[in-house]
């Protein structure tokens, strides 16, 4: 059982940045693949972001792609979702979810476990 809590999200301008954390409780985190997803009024959770857990393997949706980085500390047992550039369009609730099988996963029904959400409101 792996429980995620999302942080950092806010409102910042366009052109902006935001640094999400996801916090893990458990004491096997490094073993899990992590993925960022977001989710705009009125449209289905899509996917972000992607790491493996090792950290040597990122995943990016193109839309994000050379805009957001991300990263995890299995130390901490945290994730990180480092977003420049933001757009209007970025706006959405951001979710952190953790995946138990060996290989990145990119669509939502592959992940385990999930966090509340973090709201990022992109003023244009």
């Amino acid at each position: 059982q792996v429980q995620l809590v999302e942080s950092g999200g806010g409102l910042v301008q366009a052109g902006g940045s935001l640094r999400l954390s996801c916090a893990a409780s458990g004491r096997t985190f490094s073993r899990y693949v992590m993925g960022w997803f977001r989710q705009a009024p009125g449209k289905e959770r899509e996917f972000v972001a992607a790491i493996n857990w090792s950290g040597r393997s990122t995943y990016y949706a193109d839309s994000v792609k050379g805009r957001f980085t991300i990263s995890r500390d299995n130390a901490k047992n945290t994730v990180y979702l480092q977003m420049n550039s933001l757009k209007p369009e970025d706006t959405a609730v951001y979710y952190c979810a953790a995946d138990a099988a060996t290989m990145v996963a990119t669509t939502v029904r592959e992940y385990d476990y999930w966090g509340q959400g973090t709201q990022v409101t992109v003023s244009s």
